[in-house]
């Protein structure tokens, strides 16, 4: 009861699928669109009206692909990790639908972010790929994608494979800071960040504001993606519940 006190509202209807599901519901069309317009306008923006780096030419403008895939790789697998935190300790389900719906999502941006800096590196680095520090550790986030959707279909039964994934994540969570401060650490190959919060950034504004607009898009792309995941799930683990039969009679 002690909780109840000092914990969000939301925080409860959000153990609630079907809460969850009418309000993804209402939030889908909103995120579609603005990732639409944010997805388009950043890309029409890079590819025509940036200007070309003056070491690197045109080939630098994979950035605008490669940047946001690898940021949010990083911030799929951290909001998977604290979805599977809050089902291990609070036993919502609709935490653990979360996390599960994550992995898909994070492992095709680790695999775009991988597949951007190859196409990258090869004119940059005269190589497709380096056993480098900041690469290794993405590679290692994929795999760690990989081995929890893995997990998550050995295990039959839904709340066992939720707990058993969740630990996995947590554990996973120590390659994040190594993926962030790699570059930092060791001798690497890879650039620093583009993006940090205590810095002005070192790109021209004509360069990052395009960047930034991607960044945003891809997040956008993220929560429609994962909203409309969960939905699936939440209607596949819910399916004997009277107010999912009655959706579905009434479609």
């Amino acid at each position: 009861m002690a909780d109840k006190k000092w914990m969000p509202r939301w925080f409860y209807q959000l153990a609630s699928p079907r809460w969850c599901y009418g309000i993804t519901g209402k939030l889908l069309p909103v995120f579609a669109v603005l990732a639409a317009v944010l997805l388009l306008g950043g890309t029409v923006w890079a590819l025509l009206f940036a200007p070309a780096d003056y070491q690197q030419g045109n080939s630098f403008r994979i950035i605008y692909i490669h940047v946001p895939s690898a940021i949010l790789a990083q911030s799929c697998y951290m909001l998977m990790a604290i979805a599977g935190a809050i089902g291990l300790i609070w036993k919502m389900k609709v935490a653990d639908m979360v996390a599960k719906s994550c992995a898909p999502i994070g492992a095709s941006m680790a695999l775009l972010a991988l597949a951007t800096g190859a196409i990258w590196g090869k004119p940059t680095w005269g190589s497709w790929w380096v056993w480098d520090a900041r690469l290794t550790s993405m590679l290692i986030l994929l795999f760690l994608y990989f081995g929890i959707m893995a997990l998550h279909a050995a295990i039959e039964d839904a709340t066992t494979a939720a707990q058993s994934t969740a630990v996995l994540a947590l554990v996973g969570l120590v390659n994040i800071p190594i993926i962030k401060y790699s570059v930092e650490w060791w001798n690497t190959l890879h650039q620093p960040a583009t993006f940090k919060l205590t810095e002005r950034p070192a790109m021209p504004a004509e360069m990052w504001l395009p960047l930034l607009v991607m960044v945003l898009g891809f997040y956008c792309f993220f929560a429609v993606s994962l909203m409309l995941r969960l939905r699936h799930e939440i209607l596949a683990r819910e399916r004997r519940a009277g107010w999912v039969r009655e959706l579905v009679e009434c479609r």
